[in-house]
C-alpha cells in the first residue's frame, strides 16, 4: 500500500500543506519555527508532482512523499507519519485545555483508580511522574503521599514540572487560621466548592497544596470537575449554560495593599463552544450593572449552576494527611473543604503553577520515553489466560491490532485496538476478579496507563471500548448474540446493555465510533487458529504515534 493512495496529495489543502512543509528552508533545524511568512508564499499554489515514499525517505529515514510545487519549483518531503496524524478531517481534539481534551468525571468514575503515589516514586521514576503529571493534564489533578513535612517543600513539589507563580499572596501561602485574615481560606469556617483568584488576570492555572499538619476535627477536603458540572448543566438546562458562558462577571478582592479585577464568564468557552475555563467563587462576585430582565436570567442561572455543584455525587471528598501533596487544575476543578474546630491544629501551604510549564516538562519527559515497559507487558503478564478465553491476553490483543491493520486502519486505531486490555495487568483489581462479578474497569486503568505514551486519539478509544460493548448491545441486539460466553458475563458485570438516554449520551462523545471500531476488532479477536504477530511488529507503529 503505497502513502499516494492513503494520501491523494494534490487533493489536501494546498496552502495548509505548503504552511507545514519540514524543509530546512522554511523551518530553523533546531526549533522548528517557521522562517517564512504566509505572505510570501506565492499565490496560485497547486502540486506539481507526487513522487511515492517508495523512492523518498524523511529526515529520519522514514517513507516520505515529496511534492514538488508550482508555481516556484519548491521541494517538500512529507513523512507519512506526519500526514497520517494531521490529515484534514481525522480524529481531532483539537485545544487539550477545553474539555474534548479531558477525561470529565463523576465521584464513583475515580473509585480504584486516584491519580496518586509516593514522593520519591515520583522524583525517581521518570515513567511514573511522566503518567501523574498526564493526570493533572486530563483528570485535573495528582496527590502525592509521603512528601517531607518541612517548610516550603511545596515550592520544591512545583520546581518539579514548572515554575512558581508569585502573587499577592508571596511566592507560598499558609491555609491555617489567621488572627487578621484577608481570606477566608485563613479561618476555620467551611468553604464551598470554588476556583482560586478568579479576579486575577491570567488566573494562575495550577494550585498546589502541601499538608504539614491536620489534628483538627473537620477540615476534610473535596474536589469538583467542573468541566464535568458545566457539560450537565448545557443537557440538563441549556439556556443556563448559555447564560453563564456569555455573561461577563465582576471578579473582585481588595485588602490593604491590593485591588484585582477580572470581568469573565463564571463558564468560558472557546470559539467552538467548548468548556475551556470555569471560574466560581462568590465571596469574590462583585454587584453585576446590567439590565434587570439580563440580572433576572443571571441568578437564576448562577443559582441553578451553584446547586448544581454541590450534587454529592460529583463530589470527591478525602482527607489529606500530613505530607499529603495535591496539585490541581484550578481553572478546572472547583475544590472545597469542611469546617473544623479551632483548637486543633491544621496547616496546609500552598502554592501556584501554571499548566504550560507542567506541560512542557511532560512533553520533555516523554521525548526520552520508549515502548519497552509495553514490550514487556506482553511478553509477561500477558501470557496470562484471557478470562476464560482460548486464547493468551497478550495473543487476544495482538490479534485484534492485526485485525485492525488488515481493515487499513488508520495508525492510531491499530495502536488503539493492540493495547485496548493493558488495563487488566495495571489495575488494582484483576482480570479475575472481573470474572469473579467486580468490575475492574479496566477500559479505564488501560487508557490512564497508556496515556505516558499517546494522546487521546489512542487513549479514548481503549477508554470507551467496554462502554462500547455496551452501546452495540443497545443499538444492535444481534450483536450481543455474537458475543462469547466470557464477554456476556462481563457484560452483565460492567452494567449490562446501555439504555437508548445512554446510548445517545455516547454516540456524540467525540472518540465513539473510533470505539466501536476498536470493540469489533476486540470481540473478534479470540481465534486459537488465527495468525498472531509479534509485539515487535507493531513497534514502529507505537514509536510514530508516542507524543514528544
Amino acid at each position: 500500500m503505497t502513502p499516494l493512495t492513503v494520501f491523494p496529495v494534490a487533493e489536501l489543502p494546498a496552502m495548509w500543506l505548503r504552511d507545514n512543509c519540514p524543509c530546512t528552508d522554511c523551518r530553523d533545524p533546531r526549533s522548528g519555527q517557521k522562517l517564512f511568512q504566509i505572505g510570501a508564499l506565492p499565490a496560485g499554489l497547486r502540486v506539481e508532482t507526487a513522487t511515492d515514499a517508495t523512492d523518498v525517505t524523511g529526515p529520519a529515514g522514514e517513507p516520505a512523499i515529496e511534492v514538488v510545487w508550482a508555481p516556484d519549483g519548491h521541494r517538500s518531503a512529507y513523512p507519512v507519519s506526519w500526514l497520517t496524524a494531521h490529515r484534514p478531517g481525522g480524529t481531532s481534539y483539537g485545544d487539550r485545555r477545553t474539555e474534548d481534551g479531558k477525561e470529565l468525571w463523576k465521584a464513583r468514575d475515580l473509585s480504584g483508580r486516584l491519580p496518586e503515589a509516593d514522593w520519591d516514586a515520583y522524583i525517581a521514576e521518570p515513567g511514573l511522574r511522566a503518567r501523574l503529571l498526564e493526570s493533572v493534564l486530563r483528570l485535573g489533578f495528582m496527590l502525592l503521599h509521603k512528601v517531607p513535612e518541612r517548610d516550603e517543600q511545596v515550592l520544591a513539589v512545583a520546581e518539579t514540572f514548572g515554575f512558581v507563580r508569585e502573587t499577592n499572596y508571596g511566592k507560598l501561602f499558609d491555609v491555617r487560621v489567621e488572627p487578621d485574615p484577608n481570606n477566608l481560606a485563613f479561618t476555620s469556617v467551611a468553604i464551598t466548592p470554588h476556583t482560586d483568584n478568579p479576579y486575577r488576570d491570567p488566573v494562575p492555572t495550577i494550585q498546589l497544596l502541601h499538608c504539614l499538619v491536620n489534628d483538627a476535627e473537620g477540615g476534610d477536603s473535596g474536589l469538583v470537575d467542573g468541566f464535568a458540572a458545566a457539560a450537565l448543566l448545557r443537557r440538563e438546562d441549556p439556556e443556563a449554560f448559555a447564560v453563564l458562558s456569555r455573561t461577563p462577571v465582576p471578579f473582585v478582592f481588595r485588602d490593604a495593599g491590593t485591588e484585582l479585577r477580572a470581568d469573565r464568564p463564571l463558564i468560558g468557552t472557546d470559539g467552538l463552544g467548548r468548556v475551556r475555563e470555569v471560574r466560581f467563587n462568590n465571596r469574590s462576585i462583585s454587584a453585576l450593572r446590567l439590565p434587570a430582565a439580563e440580572l433576572d436570567a443571571f441568578y437564576a442561572a448562577y443559582r441553578t449552576f451553584a446547586e448544581l455543584l454541590l450534587r454529592p455525587e460529583l463530589q470527591l471528598n478525602f482527607r489529606l494527611s500530613p505530607g499529603d501533596c495535591l496539585v490541581f487544575d484550578n481553572s478546572r476543578l472547583l475544590h472545597a473543604r469542611t469546617a473544623f474546630a479551632q483548637d486543633g491544629a491544621r496547616h496546609l501551604q500552598g502554592c501556584y503553577a501554571d499548566l504550560d510549564g507542567l506541560a512542557s516538562s511532560l512533553a520533555v519527559l516523554r521525548r526520552a520515553d520508549t515502548v519497552e515497559p509495553l514490550a514487556e507487558l506482553f511478553a509477561g503478564a500477558g501470557s496470562a489466560e484471557y478470562l476464560g478465553e482460548a486464547v493468551s491476553m497478550a495473543e487476544h490483543m495482538l490479534q485484534a491490532g492485526a485485525r485492525a491493520e488488515a481493515a487499513g486502519a488508520p495508525p492510531h486505531l491499530v495502536a488503539a485496538a493492540l493495547l485496548h486490555d493493558v488495563g487488566h495487568f495495571a489495575g488494582e483489581v484483576t482480570g479475575q476478579d472481573l470474572m469473579d462479578g467486580t468490575d475492574n474497569r479496566h477500559s479505564h486503568t488501560g487508557a490512564d496507563l497508556l496515556a505516558r505514551w499517546f494522546g487521546p486519539e489512542v487513549t479514548e478509544p481503549v477508554r470507551l471500548h467496554v462502554a462500547a460493548k455496551r452501546y452495540l448491545c443497545a443499538v444492535e441486539p444481534e450483536y450481543y448474540d455474537r458475543l462469547s460466553e466470557a464477554s456476556k458475563h462481563t457484560l452483565a458485570v460492567q452494567g449490562g446493555p446501555m439504555t437508548p438516554e445512554q446510548a445517545a449520551v455516547f454516540a456524540a462523545l467525540p472518540g465513539a465510533a473510533d470505539a466501536v471500531a476498536v470493540r469489533r476488532w476486540d470481540e473478534a479477536a479470540k481465534d486459537p487458529e488465527a495468525f498472531t504477530p509479534a509485539f515487535e511488529h507493531f513497534v514502529p507503529l507505537l514509536t510514530a504515534l508516542m507524543r514528544g
